[in-house]
Parts: structure tokens; C-alpha cells; sequence
């Protein structure tokens, strides 16, 4: 089965590979898309999506791969997160993450509704102990809520998929990718969706239809 990943990080903030090591290595393994989406704030996403954006194209136009330049806005607070959205996406960032609520940080709290909230943010990564209302406003503004394959993050999975599935949220299974060993595979990107307590069908949706629909959203076309 192809691999999508929204979530990963290069040595532009805090991974250890050039962003076109990392696009591909991802190749090499299998991966179909990748969006790159390096750690920023305000006053640095000029130094980072530029480069981003022009080795995503490099990559994109030589190799069977869709390369996303991306964002994780990480850590800001929380009345800044849609001026740094907007800013990101005028840069030329194409995917927008926010850096959610996650049990193992001290992100701001208030960060997960105010990214559910903002119409440039496209997905919210390990969201922590998401609430029934951000779940159904996740819905509601189509914003895909994240499954982690990270360390600490993945802790809350099963809190994530349950809230998820019940307020009829869309759901991506990402790696949080900041070394070549973190890259997903085929058996653990398996392992991880059913140990989240999703079923086959469930399983299906989150690995395939809705990077497939996300991808749409994002005006690309699957190879």
C-alpha cells in the first residue's frame, strides 16, 4: 500500500536531513507523497519555505513523488496562529500544520481551537487530549486531525481516533519524520492505525481516502 506523510522535519528546523535527502529517501521506501514542514514561528518562515518550496519542485519533477513544501507552526501563541497561517501560505507554503496540544509539551492551551478555527490551517498534529467540541470543529472546518507515529505523541492516538470517529472527523496517520529511521513503512503504518483501535474499513480511510482527499484539496493530482 502507497505511504502518505504530512508531517516531517529537516534540518531547516530540527531533522537531520537536507530537505532533499529526505523527499528522497522517502522515495526510495515507497512513500508516494511527502510534505515537508519544517518547525517555524513568524519572524523565520522567510529563511525556510522558500528553500522548501524549490527542492520540492526539484524533487517533484524528477522522481514519481509528490513533494508538499509545508509548515509546523510550533509553539505560537495562540493569538498569533492566524497571522503566521497566512503568512506561511503567502510564502508559498502549501500545507499548513499546527503544532497541537500534545500530553508530552507545553504548548499553549487554546492552541488546538484556535487552529481548528483558522481557515488556512489543513491539519492538526498530535492534538493530546482533544476535546468533543474541537473534534466536531475539526469537522466542521475540514481540517484533518492527526494519528502520530512519534515518540510521546502516539500516547494519545486512541483518544484522538475514538473523539475523531465519533464527531465525524478526517484522520491522517503521519510520522513526525526527523531522521531516515522515522520514515514510516508499510507494516508499521499498519501497526499503528489498529493499535489506535480503528477497524479494516477505518484503517482504509485514514491510510488512503483522506491523504487522497487532502491531496485534491491541495490542488495535486495522485501519480
Amino acid at each position: 500500500m502507497p505511504i502518505y506523510d504530512f508531517h516531517t522535519h529537516t534540518y531547516l528546523s530540527d531533522g537531520v536531513l537536507s530537505p532533499i535527502e529526505l523527499i528522497r529517501r522517502a522515495y526510495d521506501k515507497g512513500y508516494r507523497a511527502i510534505a515537508i514542514t519544517d518547525h517555524v514561528g513568524l519572524a523565520d518562515q522567510e529563511r525556510i519555505i522558500p528553500i522548501l518550496v524549490e527542492e520540492c519542485a526539484h524533487a517533484a519533477a524528477r522522481w514519481e513523488i509528490i513533494a508538499i513544501p509545508g509548515v509546523e507552526l510550533t509553539h505560537v501563541p495562540v493569538d498569533l496562529i492566524p497571522e503566521a497561517a497566512r503568512r506561511a501560505k503567502a510564502l508559498g507554503a502549501r500545507l499548513i500544520v499546527v503544532h497541537g496540544e500534545t500530553i508530552v509539551e507545553p504548548v499553549e492551551p487554546g492552541t488546538n481551537k484556535a487552529a481548528l478555527s483558522c481557515a488556512q490551517v489543513d491539519v492538526l498534529a498530535h492534538p493530546g487530549l482533544l476535546t468533543e467540541e474541537e473534534g466536531r470543529l475539526a469537522a466542521h472546518q475540514g481540517v484533518y486531525l492527526e494519528l502520530s507515529a512519534r515518540r510521546g505523541h502516539a500516547l494519545a492516538n486512541g483518544h484522538v481516533a475514538h473523539l475523531a470517529l465519533r464527531a465525524g472527523a478526517a484522520l491522517l496517520l503521519d510520522s513526525d519524520a526527523h531522521a531516515p529511521e522515522d520514515l514510516l513503512s508499510e507494516e508499521l503504518a499498519s501497526r499503528i492505525v489498529r493499535g489506535a483501535g480503528l477497524d479494516v474499513e477505518e484503517a482504509d480511510s485514514v491510510r488512503q481516502t483522506n491523504p487522497g482527499q487532502l491531496l485534491r484539496k491541495l490542488g495535486y493530482r495522485l501519480p
